[in-house]
């Protein structure tokens, strides 16, 4: 390599690598709490912070195509936690919407996610908290940045749309 690697280089690298390790629990196939998924999670909460949701918006929050909405969406149809329906400005269009057992669950799985949130709240310095919240905004917010430039990503979302980095 004709570039030297400087030691703040291999940090970023080593943040980036034991971040992506520590947050396994927030694998897209492992259930985290009640039978959901940490993604499955993300929907129910999606849907019920906006009460109806669209699938337009959903793709956007969750940064996947369509496809892959459906294919997250549909285990939650399926145990009667969402009821998709079409929208009412669109008859191609679905909105999303939850179940009273898909309220019941989502607020049972916020209730584990707390413990968990306030477990890792714990782990920081009450004085530092604010620092770290910022502090890992800021870096991720430039990780967005840079893969939207990398590879067309939207800059919002970070979500990249190539296969390998260049």
């Amino acid at each position: 390599m004709t570039q030297k690697i400087l030691r703040q280089d291999r940090q970023i690298l080593s943040l980036m690598t034991e971040l992506a390790k520590a947050l396994r629990c927030c694998r897209q196939d492992e259930v985290f709490c009640e039978d959901v998924t940490f993604t499955q999670f993300i929907i129910l909460d999606t849907v019920a912070r906006n009460h109806t949701l669209n699938m337009a918006s959903l793709h956007d929050a969750l940064s996947v195509d369509k496809s892959t909405t459906t294919r997250l969406v549909a285990p939650l149809i399926k145990r009667n936690l969402v009821i998709r329906d079409r929208a009412d400005h669109d008859s191609r269009a679905a909105t999303l919407k939850l179940t009273e057992e898909g309220s019941e669950v989502h607020e049972k799985v916020w209730q584990c996610l707390l413990s968990f949130i306030r477990a890792v709240q714990d782990g920081i310095p009450a004085e530092k908290r604010a620092g770290v919240i910022e502090g890992v905004g800021l870096f991720l917010s430039s990780v967005r940045n840079v893969s939207a430039l990398r590879c067309g990503a939207d800059a919002k979302s970070g979500g990249c749309k190539c296969s390998a980095i260049n």
